[in-house]
Order: C-alpha cells, then structure tokens, then sequence
C-alpha cells in the first residue's frame, strides 16, 4: 500500500469516527426544549413564575421587608464611593510631566534671577 493510500484511508477513518460522534453528539442536543437539557436535568430548575427572582410582590400598601445582607451592603457601598471620591480627588499629581514642569520653572527662575544680579552688578 502506498503512503498516499495509506494516509486517505486513515483520513476516511477519522472522518467516520468525527462524523458518527458529531451524530451523536446532535440527537442528544437537539431534544426540542423539553426534558433535559444540557447543563440542566428536571428537578434542578424550578418553572419561572413570572417575577424578579422568583419572588411575588407584596400586597398593596406594604412595603417590602429587607433581608439582613441589604443594609450593610448598602452602607458599605456608599462609604466605598464617598472615600473613592474625595481620594481620588485629593490624591497628589506625581506624574513626570508635572515634575519635569516644575523643574523647568525653577531653572527659568533661576535664570531669571542671575540676568537681575548680572544687571545690578553691570550698573
């Protein structure tokens, strides 16, 4: 058998094994919405009744009850955005272009000095 053969009949080989484990694979996924899904079995998934979370809302003229995660998560989240706020705001300027600013004015300053001494001196 030449190589050429060999290798076409070992393609087709791994043709056929893709092709039936692609069949496969197929009839199970395609189960028309009803029963079980990939990812999900009946029994772990519960029908959706229609509301946010699963959950009615109060009768009229009630209000809702929080649970015991709601407060501090809320405090915490607002003090989180206050001291993010003013930190951020506050925060020193240290990159080089302001450094490199500020050294430029000091040397012009300091030019600016000597060209007034050099003046006086001349005078």
């Amino acid at each position: 058998m030449s190589p050429t053969k060999a290798l076409a009949a070992v393609a087709a080989a791994g043709g056929g094994m893709l092709r039936s484990r692609l069949r496969s694979s197929l009839r199970l996924r395609s189960s028309g919405g009803e029963g079980a899904g990939r990812w999900t079995t009946q029994g772990h998934e519960e029908r959706p009744k229609g509301y946010l979370f699963n959950r009615p809302p109060p009768p009229p003229g009630e209000s809702r009850k929080w649970e015991d995660w709601e407060l501090p998560c809320y405090i915490t989240s607002f003090l989180t955005i206050v001291i993010l706020g003013v930190g951020l705001n506050a925060k020193p300027d240290l990159t080089i272009e302001t450094w490199a600013h500020q050294k430029a004015l000091e040397r012009m300053q300091q030019q600016q000095q000597q060209i007034v001494a050099a003046a006086v001196d001349s005078e």
